[in-house]
């Protein structure tokens, strides 16, 4: 098992049980590991806010898995920069998702002190059951709340109840 950060390894970040069910090989390639790396320091520190394990269910999707699982095309999962978990031990998605922005939030107002800018990310979702955290490199530090309606996703700005 190769560790990619102190609490994340590759394997947890690569294991699809779709995957696995359907054939498919969901081994990344070396640039791909290297953004897992990479995004492990994000993951890292929403696993030090939370202070509990989180449990990966998607972390990198090749794009024959990324297909089988209807993710959109450009899913940050395809080059290894997202991850969706769950942290029952935390709460809900909706509690996580709310102590991250309250984390940025907070290191935002010390920033005027000099401090660290919180945790990076380009994309935070409540996404119903788990939660889904983009590390890619835009970091717009957007924050979605998805809603299901016949089983299709749509997506609003910010935190809803």
């Amino acid at each position: 098992m190769m560790q990619l950060s102190p609490h994340f390894s590759l394997e947890e970040l690569v294991f699809s049980s779709t995957a696995v069910r359907l054939g498919i090989d969901n081994t990344p390639p070396p640039a791909i590991i290297a953004n897992l790396t990479q995004a492990c320091v994000t993951f890292e520190q929403v696993r030090r806010v939370l202070g509990v394990p989180m449990i990966s269910d998607s972390g990198y999707r090749c794009p024959a898995l990324n297909a089988a699982v209807h993710g959109v095309p450009d899913s940050a999962h395809i080059q290894g920069w997202a991850l969706d978990f769950t942290a029952p031990a935390f709460g809900t998605p909706l509690d996580i998702v709310k102590a991250i922005v309250a984390n940025n939030t907070k290191a935002q107002t010390l920033a005027t002190l000099g401090a660290r800018i919180g945790i990076p990310f380009d994309q935070l979702i409540q996404e119903g059951t788990w939660v889904h955290i983009s590390a890619a490199p835009t970091m717009r530090q957007q924050v979605l709340t998805a809603t299901f309606v016949n089983g299709v996703a749509h997506y609003t700005e910010g935190i809803a109840p």
